[in-house]
């Protein structure tokens, strides 16, 4: 049964990956002024871009913990700005994860739903030279299944620095949350985030990067740090314009109980020139 449930996790994946990597085979219509594929690339690569997107990543994790376990983790993921005067933009960002996994919580068992969302809203003034980002991010019990989330509402800052010229992106977003309510009979929340990112991007929309991601648990002492060298491109299928991505997950820091053998991410963003 464990063979089966490897192989269905290994289809869905490789079944958005190649659909992703087709989609660079459909010819790309005339660019817009202010559009470029390049122009768009480096607007993925900024998350405080003033850009409408909907980023699918797929995430497949082996070896997990002490029973081996895998998981096949999709994060919703739109980014939807608001402009609030001439200087100033809203950008939201949400994570909405569906999770599939198995033999992660215990020998021969099996978890799938909602997991928690993560909601970040980031005040960006116009600047030139260094971007800036600041504000709220949230923790909202959305799981469906207990074992999938923190039964907890959680509160912090989130901050993002990076500079950006043309073809070049390089810096980092970071987060701290909180649980400030839910259920009390669940451990508290306390979680330190940031993402570490630099994206060299070409006429041609395609991209070239590298990202660490740091997951620190204060609650439970750990500590997961992830490395992925990673290739993407703009394209369009249709009149739809598109990026798509690909990039192993390579452990090189984790407590045993939570880091993976292995892993491997690809991503499919629904783009919404403005």
């Amino acid at each position: 049964m464990k063979q089966n449930k490897h192989f269905i996790d290994l289809k869905l994946f490789f079944s958005t990956l190649f659909f992703a990597i087709s989609l660079g085979s459909f010819a790309q219509e005339e660019p817009k002024p202010g559009n470029s594929a390049q122009e768009l690339a480096d607007k993925m690569a900024n998350p405080v871009a003033s850009l409408i997107s909907v980023p699918l990543q797929n995430n497949l994790t082996y070896g997990i913990g002490a029973y081996n376990g895998s998981k096949y983790q999709i994060n919703i993921q739109p980014v939807v700005p608001f402009k609030l005067s001439e200087n100033l933009n809203l950008i939201t960002r949400y994570i909405l994860p569906v999770v599939d996994q198995q033999d992660v919580t215990g020998e021969n068992t099996h978890e799938f739903g909602l997991s928690d969302a993560t909601v970040t809203a980031f005040f960006a003034p116009k600047t030139k030279g260094i971007i800036l980002g600041v504000g709220p991010a949230f923790l909202v019990p959305t799981a469906t299944e207990k074992l999938l989330g923190t039964e907890k509402f959680g509160i912090g800052p989130s901050v993002l620095v990076m500079h950006q010229g043309k073809g070049l992106s390089i810096g980092f977003l970071a987060n701290q949350i909180w649980s400030v309510a839910g259920n009390a009979d669940r451990a508290d929340f306390n979680q330190f985030y940031t993402q570490l990112f630099l994206t060299h991007s070409y006429k041609s929309g395609a991209s070239l990067g590298i990202t660490s991601e740091i997951t620190q648990n204060w609650e439970g002492k750990t500590t997961l740090i992830t490395v992925s060298p990673n290739v993407g491109a703009i394209t369009k299928l249709g009149g739809q314009t598109m990026q798509f991505a690909v990039m192993p997950l390579i452990p090189v820091v984790g407590h045993s109980s939570i880091r993976p053998d292995w892993g491997l991410r690809a991503v499919v963003a629904f783009i919404f020139p403005q």
